[in-house]
Order: C-alpha cells, then sequence, then structure tokens
C-alpha cells in the first residue's frame, strides 16, 4: 500500500513531469481511446507498451542523435525548426504526436497526422550541398521513422520494465510503420529483420556535415537546462549514445569506451528511468485513460 504523504509526492512530481515533458500540449481526456474507439491500436498491444514506458526518453535522444546523419534530413531541421532557442516545444509537440497517434481515439491520431502534414508542407529548401529537400518526400518520412522505430525498440529492450518477445518486437515495428504509412513513407518494414535491412540501405546516403555537428553539440549540452535537471539529462544523453550502433558513433564523433557503458551508464539509467516511470504511473493522463477504457488505473 502506498501511504498518503508518498502517494502526494508521486502525484506531485509525476504532474511536474508531464507538464515539463508535454507543456501545453498534453492530450485532453477526451482525445483519448476508449473503450468504444480503441484507436488505431488499442491497449495490450506492443505500441502501447513501448510507448507508455519511461524508456521513451533514451529512445527519444538516441533518435535525434540518428537522424542527424541523414544530410537532407538534418537540413530540413536545421532551416526549419526552432530547436535552438525552443526544444522544448518541439519535445512538447513531438511527444503530442507520438501520444495522440498510440493512446488518442482514431479521430484524434488522424488529427495529428493530418496537422504535421500540413507543416511538413512548408518545410521545403535546398541543402548545403545543393540538393533539395521535402519534409513531406516519402523517402525523407522512411528515414525518420526507421530511426523511430529502432531506438525507441533499442531503449526499451535495454531499459524498459517489460519485455518483448521476438514476435511482440515484429509487430511493433509493424505498428509504428503503419503510423509512417499514413503520414505519406515509402513502404516500411513489418519485422525487425526488415528495419535492420532498411537501415542498412540508408548507410549510403549518410553523412556529418557542419548542421549535423551543431546539432550534435546542442544534444550533447543544450543551454537553459535548470541546474537540477542537468544531471538527470547528461545520464539520459550518455544511455542514448550508448545505445547508438557503433558505425552511427563513430561517425558522430561520439566514441563510448569499452565497459562505460554497461558498468556505470546502464545501472545508474536504469535505476532514473524506473523512478520517472514509477512517479508518472499515477497521473491524470493513465487516470483518465484507464476508466475510459474501463480498466482499472495503475
Amino acid at each position: 500500500m502506498i501511504g498518503p504523504i508518498v502517494r502526494r509526492v508521486r502525484t506531485s512530481g509525476g504532474d511536474g513531469l508531464r507538464r515539463a515533458l508535454a507543456g501545453d500540449q498534453a492530450l485532453q481526456p477526451t482525445d483519448l481511446a476508449s473503450a468504444e474507439d480503441p484507436g488505431l491500436f488499442g491497449p495490450g498491444t506492443p505500441i502501447w507498451r513501448v510507448h507508455g514506458d519511461s524508456a521513451m526518453l533514451i529512445g527519444g535522444l538516441r533518435t535525434l542523435f540518428l537522424q542527424t546523419l541523414h544530410p537532407l534530413a538534418m537540413a530540413g531541421v536545421s532551416d526549419h525548426s526552432d530547436y535552438r532557442h525552443d526544444p522544448w516545444g518541439r519535445l512538447h509537440r513531438t511527444g503530442r504526436f507520438i501520444g495522440a497517434t498510440t493512446f488518442g481515439s482514431t479521430e484524434a491520431a488522424h488529427q495529428q497526422i493530418e496537422l504535421v502534414h500540413r507543416v511538413h508542407q512548408r518545410v521545403v529548401g535546398t541543402a548545403p550541398d545543393g540538393r533539395p529537400y521535402a519534409a513531406n518526400d516519402p523517402h525523407l518520412l522512411r528515414w525518420v521513422a526507421v530511426t523511430e522505430i529502432d531506438s525507441f525498440l533499442s531503449a526499451y529492450r535495454a531499459y524498459g520494465s517489460g519485455k518483448l518477445t521476438d514476435a511482440e518486437a515484429d509487430t511493433y515495428v509493424a505498428e509504428v510503420g503503419r503510423i509512417a504509412e499514413l503520414m505519406g513513407s515509402e513502404p516500411m518494414p513489418a519485422s525487425v529483420a526488415e528495419l535492420d535491412e532498411q537501415l542498412e540501405a540508408f548507410k549510403p546516403e549518410l553523412a556529418v556535415g557542419a548542421q549535423a555537428r551543431e546539432a550534435v553539440r546542442f544534444l550533447v549540452a543544450p543551454p537553459g537546462v535548470p541546474l537540477a535537471l542537468r544531471g538527470p539529462y547528461a545520464l539520459l544523453t550518455a544511455a542514448a549514445v550508448g545505445q547508438l550502433p557503433s558505425w552511427a558513433r563513430a561517425k558522430l564523433g561520439l566514441p563510448v569506451p569499452p565497459l562505460v557503458d554497461p558498468l556505470a551508464v546502464r545501472p545508474a539509467a536504469t535505476v532514473l528511468t524506473r523512478t520517472i516511470g514509477w512517479l508518472m504511473t499515477d497521473g491524470e493522463r493513465e487516470t483518465a485513460l484507464a476508466e475510459r477504457l474501463d480498466q482499472p488505473a495503475a
């Protein structure tokens, strides 16, 4: 049993974390899936388990590092994103998209997909190497999606509070791929093996330019992080870098000394993600979602 003081601390801490991670972009109870409309996937699916876990914080950072490797995708971010001055805003919008397409009603999910598609229509330009880019390019959409799938799955398997069988991991890949295809991407992988093949096929397109190096420096040491959050952020970043493929770390100049990640970073990051998960499982979104699904709250 959880005592009243501990429960208050848990609720207060969870609400504070949720405000930091979602801001004013948090889903409203009416946006959530329900027993009558379970959304695109529904409770109990691998995507609900993975995207509801605090290991997503590590997976999200890993995704950002990995995505800098594609010059056209990086050009779009550099030219059109305000990540240098408003990193929290980007985090909040990304969190809303993931939340709506995972836990939202069918209508909320499709509204978010259409909104992002409209925003992407304005994200066009020319990369430093002279090539044109467009955020709605089906090929670039696939790159962004496969990096997200690979990163979230990798982080969950290393730091998540649960486990996925190989078959469930394949299902997860296909579930997120469905969202990407609704966005207009090229055909997405339907299994972990196909995911690995698609990532491998992108390698000849990858390179690290000035825009990527600037983004990596920002991710490693973003300005304006409150003093109390610098330690946890540095730990999450180290865990994310440790989860990157060795070839990606080498390209980005982010080598991890042998044994440092498993012996030092991983235990500490595991404790941190478990604590964050514990704080956030008693919040308003989980309670509202459980009520709409006619399930007991966590």
